[in-house]
């Protein structure tokens, strides 16, 4: 099968996803990131937008291989050298115009409320307008799979308008994302006859078809396929182009990108995802943390032996990697592959991996959850293990909360030793964790510089047994991060405040073996700064 032409529109559709909004800075960001990937085509966005039209305006200074386009409709006023959006699309200056115009017989009578003559022919000389002025013209056939199964013969009538006015390629749409594969594949195979022009496919995730449906399509002749990355759009998304990318070069062999970018797909979705400000999901098919994430003591005894046994290909081939939780439902298996990754003599048949494992079943029985928190865990086993000298030793806290001016404001005092030194501090916050956290903070800042590095990034509170009332037991899942990475740590108390200390003191103790680690190996690090072993009080 010849090349498939990969064509991004994250910075347009998936704009439109219910919380986000790119700056112009963002868009030239991703642009870059999708170009070096090695994306045919990236859509910049609608240029009748001020800010879009901004966007273009400093694209023209990126040095890139893709080609750039922009997007609009077909016109709307009476001739197209009048319309305001057509003319926008041409300041754009993109050598590639991408403009939808309708297809669906229902949306041409009940939306632009004109005849289905009128409609063929503002798709045909609206195309014809930029085709005439050196353009290459992509035409949207928005709505096209609901308007063939409600009028097949109209809905052809609009491709080959657009073909009339010299668009080089039509993108089939399923706007309302309805459709099934089995009907896309015979609609596309129809349409294939009807016109001479290259096909391609535009999904929309509403039944959860969308990566489904744009795989059917080329194998049913598309050959230019649209999606976003991590599948972000209105409603319920696009077509996911990571999983897209994946699936066409590993499953089916096609030629989409370059061999050595597919390894390049876990990072770019990660961020896209940051520079989207959403949360990237676990589970998400090929890149999420979780995608090859194994739990169960059948699955994890078996990939140890032969990752085939539970896994679809090789996580490194998409960028992603392996991992073995441990918890509850985790064999002995799955605790000594993770001793192993901590370098902790650990062996499966002793007595020592059979408390271990009793242990974490223990915990996660009281609510401790640790496949979020391998700050904890690590920390856990090390104790366990004789491997861990305490940095420091927590003497006591005390919380006072007061209302201030109208304000209410947490004071945090906390005793702890380090060195065989006594300290004692205190601290505001915007609240009981904030003040806590300053304050031992303030307490550890002149013994162990590095932590001015370190910054929570998430706090979790999760109610165990919502039937106790005030008295149940709360999870407090906390993630850290520094300039090199994140970490998760947990706490579980009857008392927030407790739990919360908990998941703290795990996530200052985890950044200063982390940088000790660091400094063992020989690395360049921030000095640390080594306590007594002293045992642990909380």
């Amino acid at each position: 099968m010849s090349v498939i032409e990969l064509y991004d529109t994250t910075l347009r559709d998936g704009a439109q996803t219910e919380g986000i909004s790119y700056s112009v800075q963002d868009k030239l960001r991703i642009t870059e990131k999708l170009d070096a990937l090695g994306l045919h085509t990236i859509e910049g966005g609608w240029p009748l937008n001020p800010k879009d039209a901004q966007f273009f305006r400093q694209a023209r200074q990126l040095r890139l291989t893709a080609r750039l386009a922009a997007f609009g409709s077909t016109r709307r006023a009476a001739t197209p050298a009048a319309d305001p959006n057509l003319k926008s699309l041409l300041a754009a200056e993109t050598k590639i115009v991408t403009i939808f115009g309708k297809s669906w017989d229902l949306h041409v009578r009940d939306v632009l409320n004109i005849s289905l003559d009128n409609n063929l022919r503002v798709i045909e000389d609206s195309v014809a307008f930029l085709k005439k002025r050196g353009r290459t013209v992509v035409y949207d056939a928005e709505h096209f799979f609901d308007g063939y199964k409600d009028n097949a013969a109209y809905a052809l009538k609009t491709l080959q308008a657009a073909v009339a006015g010299g668009a080089q390629t039509l993108v089939l749409c399923d706007t309302n994302g309805g459709s099934l594969p089995t009907e896309i594949t015979a609609i596309i195979h129809t349409a294939k006859r009807a016109v001479w022009v290259p096909l391609g496919i535009h999904t929309h995730n509403d039944s959860e078809l969308a990566v489904a449906n744009a795989i059917a399509a080329v194998q049913a002749g598309c050959r230019q396929v649209q999606g976003t990355i991590n599948g972000y759009g209105e409603r319920c998304g696009n077509a996911n182009l990571v999983s897209v990318i994946a699936i066409l070069k590993v499953k089916l062999g096609i030629n989409c990108l370059p061999d050595a970018k597919l390894k390049e797909l876990t990072e770019v979705s990660r961020y896209v995802a940051e520079l989207s400000n959403m949360a990237q999901h676990a589970n998400q098919p090929f890149v999420g943390a979780a995608a090859f994430a194994h739990k169960g003591g059948v699955h994890v005894n078996a990939v140890l032996k032969n990752p085939r046994t539970y896994e679809h290909l090789e996580p490194a081939m998409v960028g992603n990697e392996r991992k073995i939780l441990v918890s509850e439902l985790s064999g002995r298996s799955s605790l000594v592959f993770k001793a192993k990754d901590l370098a902790l003599d650990l062996s499966k048949n002793t007595p020592q991996a059979k408390r271990l494992l009793k242990l974490l079943q223990n915990l996660e029985h009281r609510g401790y959850h640790f496949e979020a928190a391998e700050g904890s865990l690590e920390l856990l086993l090390k104790r366990q293990l004789k491997q861990f000298a305490p940095f420091f030793t927590l003497e006591g806290f005390r919380i006072i909360m007061e209302k201030r001016d109208h304000r209410l404001v947490s004071e945090a005092t906390v005793k702890l030793h380090v060195n065989g030194v006594r300290e004692q501090t205190v601290a505001e916050g915007d609240g009981p964790v904030n003040a806590l956290d300053n304050a031992i903070r303030k307490a550890l800042n002149r013994f162990y510089p590095a932590l001015a590095q370190m910054h929570l990034t998430d706090f979790k509170v999760r109610v165990l047994d919502e039937k106790a009332g005030t008295a149940a037991k709360v999870r407090v899942l906390i993630q850290s991060q520094d300039p090199h990475e994140s970490w998760g740590t947990v706490g579980v108390s009857e008392n927030i405040i407790e739990a919360s200390w908990q998941a703290l003191v795990d996530s200052i103790e985890y950044k200063l073996l982390k940088d000790q680690k660091t400094e063992g190996r020989g690395q360049k690090s921030v000095k640390i700064r080594k306590t007594k072993a002293l045992p642990r009080s909380s």
